[in-house]
């Protein structure tokens, strides 16, 4: 009995070291094959927009809930986007602050800006979807109430939707502004090596896991026949992805469409966040799980069995943790040799592959950030910090997701904003 717990425990180690080591790997080369293909050569610079065809108008959507503090740069970002036929249509969703009394102002203040005010918080989901239905165009870039666009995004994501009649949403490429702490220092790094360079190996290898909430543009007659974004999800970005994916619709990414965001820079605040994500991902996993097996939804496999394996292999960093003081306390364990987590050979050249990965993420996303190669010597930090949150979150949120009622509506709570 013995010796059968032993060989569970070697070979959990070995899963634990090793998953993460070939799935960055995989990332890694998926990242720079995406480079090669559509950013090399020069052509990756946001500084010089694309030259549209024809230039479509284009509603950027903005909801809100308490963004009193940070909306009217919103808005003035907004309004300086270089792309000829634009509207803003900003939907205060219940807010409880004087979110809905300046953006009423700033409406007097900027021609293009529409406001719509919703009584009660009804959620983002249904704010989005406000704003959708309050829009006569086709084509939506739908932004959060406190992140800046770059003036060239529209035009950026507009040729996806231009060149391929079935492209049903473009997400856009985030960039943190809140380094003011070492969490915020090391979320700029987390955007290239994670975020960005996850979303370009996945283009490269099949469908998108999510869009970036924060930037996404959309064509309405593809929300249309997906029914808009789901009232009841707790992320609505991961959630809305599925449905376009499922539906056959093409979701791209485009590095060159960036926004400003704010993140979180306490613990406490980061911890709201990633567990909000772990259980979003574990409810749409569980909502798409029955249908999913069908062959015509053969891309969208490979997908749901990585973040699967994501899942167990938190799992079982868990109980590998807990392994050594349980052999410690308990009869039937005592005895047994519990391997030290503490890194050794693979620990090492998984940290090394992490730091690789960073200075590939940073390496591709330096095109559109100057100076952000500065930031690599805080990413010494990540394992430490975001691997552990990573875990726990996986953990506590999976519970949540396959407990929580499917038809409760997922209302606003006003996120820490970080540190400026």
């Amino acid at each position: 009995m013995e010796l059968n717990i032993a060989g569970y425990i070697e070979g959990a180690l070995i899963f634990v070291y090793f998953y993460p080591l070939c799935m960055a790997y995989v990332w890694m080369i998926g990242a720079l094959q995406y480079y090669a293909k559509w950013e090399g050569g020069g052509s990756g610079g946001h500084g010089n927009p694309p030259r549209l065809a024809s230039c479509p108008p284009v509603s950027l959507v903005v909801p809100c809930h308490n963004e009193a503090d940070v909306i009217a740069e919103t808005i003035q970002a907004l309004d300086r986007q270089e792309y000829p036929h634009f509207e803003i249509i900003a939907v205060n969703d219940g807010s409880t602050d004087r979110t809905g009394e300046l953006l009423d102002q700033l409406s007097r203040r900027y021609p293009r800006l529409r406001v719509v005010h919703l009584d009660d918080n009804q959620g983002k989901a249904m704010a989005l979807r406000m704003g959708a239905l309050a829009s006569p165009n086709e084509f939506l870039v739908c932004i959060d109430g406190d992140t800046l666009l770059d003036p060239h995004a529209t035009s950026w994501m507009m040729r996806h939707f231009l060149s391929g009649p079935q492209v049903g949403a473009v997400t856009g490429n985030p960039r943190v502004r809140t380094r003011s702490t070492l969490l915020g220092k090391i979320q700029v790094g987390e955007f290239s090596a994670m975020v960005g360079l996850i979303k370009r190996a996945q283009r490269i290898f099949g469908p998108i896991f999510t869009i970036s909430g924060v930037l996404a543009g959309f064509r309405k007659s593809a929300l249309q026949e997906v029914d808009y974004w789901s009232a009841d999800a707790i992320t609505e970005d991961i959630d809305i992805t599925w449905k376009l994916q499922l539906h056959d619709w093409d979701v791209r990414f485009e590095p060159n469409a960036i926004c400003w965001i704010l993140m979180p820079e306490t613990f406490r605040g980061l911890w709201r966040q990633r567990l909000r994500w772990a259980q979003g991902g574990m409810e749409v996993f569980c909502k798409n799980l029955p249908r999913i097996w069908r062959w015509r939804h053969r891309r969208m496999w490979l997908l749901m069995l990585e973040y699967f394996i994501s899942v167990i292999w938190a799992y079982t960093v868990l109980a590998l943790v807990l392994a050594w003081p349980a052999a410690q306390v308990l009869p039937p364990l005592q005895g047994l040799e519990v391997p030290s987590m503490l890194p050794g050979a693979p620990g090492v050249a998984l940290g090394l592959t992490c730091l690789l990965q960073f200075a590939v993420g940073l390496f591709l996303d330096s095109q559109y950030e100057k100076g952000i190669g500065k930031y690599y010597y805080w990413m010494i930090w990540y394992p430490l910090a975001f691997w552990l949150f990573n875990v726990l979150t996986a953990v506590v949120g999976a519970p949540k997701a396959l407990f929580r009622r499917r038809d409760k509506r997922a209302t606003w709570v006003s996120p820490d904003r970080g540190i400026r």
